[in-house]
């Protein structure tokens, strides 16, 4: 046999036993549905801002991108790369992206891992920030890109990527590289938006470390453009009450906690921070009424079961 053919061979081993050790679950885009009435059959966001990606760079330089077009306008890849650029690991973690885009003042969320979803922000008007592997998942390259467009009669994806304004991908070949990422994929939103595939869990989920960072306007922004969409979730509720309180607006904290206790009266946290808020009004007694409810609600709890003692504490000391 002539040696061409036997390295062909051995080169057709080699990358059966890797692809072998490295199974993967099935690919989302053969089950995707057609578009439905009145969807986009092709969607390319060309005003997308572009940043040519220099070797390890890709994470200030996607960040970047989703950012800009959020409206922050300072937001560049020499700036962001202080704040996100690993030297020893020479790229980016996601969670140096998040962090990096709520000190930017917005929301990160990150989606479902389904492709469904990706179509779905991008039919929006939402590039998507996306993690891939170039690679294989024993040798991986990881590498962000900006996912800009599809087109569902050529099955094709569009990316910003690397120095490539407008890289063409197929469904197969995109979706093969973001698996091995965990199809991990972030939309980032200014704090009175919401992504067009947001539930409420993980919208809040997104905002609550705005608020822990004392990052009050856009946390509060965020909260309110969640009681707007999800009238019905206590939680956006209590967390305009919490900076209401730590901004010792108690009137409006109480307010909060109320309607938080109207949409939710089974919540021990709702009557729990409605006591104290009514405490620092100096209405005692409801605040006890609220405490005993709390207390009631969640009597084996260690802070709610407590919640009548610890309130007759504080307000001896007032």
């Amino acid at each position: 046999m002539p040696a061409r053919s036997c390295r062909w061979l051995w080169l057709l081993a080699l990358t059966v036993l890797l692809g072998t050790g490295c199974a993967t679950a099935p690919l989302q885009y053969p089950e995707l549905e057609p578009p439905k009435d009145g969807e986009a059959r092709q969607v390319v966001l060309s005003d997308t801002p572009f940043y040519p990606q220099t070797a390890y760079q890709c994470g200030p330089a996607a960040l970047a991108t989703v950012l800009q077009t959020s409206g922050v306008a300072q937001a560049t890849p020499d700036r962001l790369a202080e704040q996100i650029y690993l030297p020893g690991r020479r790229g980016s973690l996601q969670t140096e992206l998040v962090a990096a885009t709520r000190r930017a003042g917005r929301v990160p969320y990150v989606l479902e891992p389904r492709m469904e979803h990706l179509f779905r922000e991008l039919r929006a008007g939402n590039p998507v920030l996306v993690l891939q592997n170039l690679k294989l998942p024993r040798w991986p390259q990881w590498h962000y890109a900006v996912v800009i467009g599809f087109d569902t009669h050529n099955k094709n994806i569009f990316l910003r990527s690397g120095k490539e304004q407008r890289q063409t991908l197929s469904w197969h070949r995109f979706e093969r590289t973001w698996q091995m990422g965990d199809y991990w994929a972030l939309v980032v939103t200014p704090p009175g938006e919401t992504p067009a595939t947001a539930t409420a869990p993980r919208y809040l989920q997104a905002v609550v470390p705005l608020e822990q960072q004392e990052r009050w306007h856009p946390a509060a922004k965020g909260y309110r453009t969640a009681a707007k969409r999800w009238p019905d979730n206590p939680a956006s509720y209590l967390g305009l009450g919490n900076i209401a309180f730590q901004t010792e607006d108690y009137i409006e904290a109480a307010a909060q906690f109320r309607q938080a206790v109207k949409v939710a009266p089974q919540l021990p946290a709702a009557h729990y921070n409605l006591a104290w808020a009514l405490l620092h009004l100096g209405e005692i007694e409801q605040a006890r009424r609220a405490s005993a409810e709390a207390q009631a609600l969640a009597p084996e709890h260690p802070r709610f079961g407590q919640a009548v003692k610890t309130l007759e504490a504080a307000a001896s000391d007032l």
